[in-house]
């Protein structure tokens, strides 16, 4: 479905966006499709979606930009259950301009990100948070909606990496409160890209690098050059796909994601609980996700055997488990697994039982 769609949209007419030529009709629908597509994912005005290659690339784009607003004496704050992406910009962004740093850390106990660990490091110099919706390895789901009260309590902005979290939740950017969210598209079935939304009001008090003929107007002014029309209409069909999932009665596109993901989190909850008992009971075994709240992910790892000759023993058997810190570096290295990591295995829509058990029978011949 996205493959063809992609394909489809590539070999018909397009060019750069208008509305006089067939070709330039037809890139202009593929972007008001995708901004929509987007507002229906994650329930946003569609006037303030922006498009990116990358969720990393945005956040870099984003983070220079709001640090023009930053000097000596403010302060902004990154977690370390944060995937890599939601930390490093900041921290770079910050000390171009003189900015301070300030990390929220999560429990190691519990695998929790408190909202009084997020409370512990705000003040009235705080400019912005930055926090994960789901920690990438751990699996860890912080609770976004006190956060973000919290954070505009002492007038900063909350900017959410929804990457993990979005293929896993129901998600409502106005019900969490992020003035920033955030996902990519590869994690949900759609192509290697990504978007951003916030306010358009918001987007208008920005002031970004661009080249002088390119358009003031918001979003346009934050994506650079053509856009991959593309790209944009094999995320329509991801968007279009996880509608139709389990649409219910559900009547309007959102209506029918919502019943979608309602349904997918219920399954993927269900079998992460065969899937983690199944781990568990494995000999040897150190699991890393504790908290009550989270994805269908987990991160363990096995004494007395190298993680990345298990991933690659499992690979032979036609079994995806690789072993990394995933870019989460500062988990990796607050659970005293350097930068080496450990394996991790998550589920998806298309995930069995069949599935897991496969994994557990190639884990027992290599760890035996």
């Amino acid at each position: 479905m996205v493959g063809a769609a992609i394909a489809h949209a590539i070999t018909k007419p397009i060019s750069n966006r208008n509305t006089n030529t067939e070709s330039e009709k037809n890139a202009e629908e593929y972007v008001v499709g995708f901004r929509q597509a987007v507002a229906d994912l994650i329930d946003v005005d569609p006037r303030g979606v922006v498009y990116g290659r990358s969720w990393t690339q945005l956040t870099y784009d984003f983070s220079r930009t709001l640090a023009k607003n930053w000097g000596p004496g403010d302060e902004v704050v990154v977690s370390r259950l944060d995937h890599d992406s939601n930390i490093r910009p900041w921290i770079q962004a910050a000390e171009a301009v003189g900015a301070t740093i300030r990390w929220a850390e999560f429990d190691l106990q519990t695998s929790e990100l408190t909202v009084q660990a997020v409370q512990s490091v705000l003040s009235p110099k705080t400019k912005l948070v930055a926090i994960t919706g789901a920690g990438n390895t751990i699996g860890t789901r912080p609770d976004l909606k006190a956060i973000g009260a919290a954070v505009h309590k002492v007038g900063a902005l909350f900017f959410v990496d929804g990457v993990h979290l979005t293929p896993h939740a129901t998600i409502s950017v106005k019900d969490i409160g992020a003035d920033f969210f955030g996902f990519s598209f590869y994690k949900l079935m759609g192509p290697h890209c990504a978007a951003l939304a916030a306010a358009p009001a918001l987007l208008e008090t920005l002031s970004n690098d661009k080249l002088l003929p390119a358009t003031n107007i918001v979003p346009e002014r934050f994506e650079f050059g053509t856009l991959p029309y593309e790209l944009m209409a094999g995320c329509i069909a991801a968007v279009n796909f996880i509608s139709e999932m389990a649409p219910g009665n559900g009547v309007t596109r959102r209506e029918k994601i919502v019943n979608s993901m309602n349904a997918l989190e219920e399954y993927e909850d269900e079998l992460l609980e065969y899937l983690e008992s199944s781990v568990a009971a494995l000999p040897g075994v150190t699991l890393y996700g504790k908290a009550k709240h989270r994805t269908p992910t987990i991160y363990f790892s096995f004494a007395g055997h190298n993680s990345v000759d298990i991933y690659k023993a499992m690979a032979q058997k036609k079994v995806t488990l690789p072993a990394s810190n995933f870019y989460a570096l500062e988990v990796s290295r607050a659970l005293g697994l350097g930068d080496a990591g450990a394996l991790r295995a998550g589920l998806a829509p298309y995930s069995t039982r069949d599935d897991v058990d496969r994994l557990i029978a190639g884990l027992k011949e290599l760890t035996a």
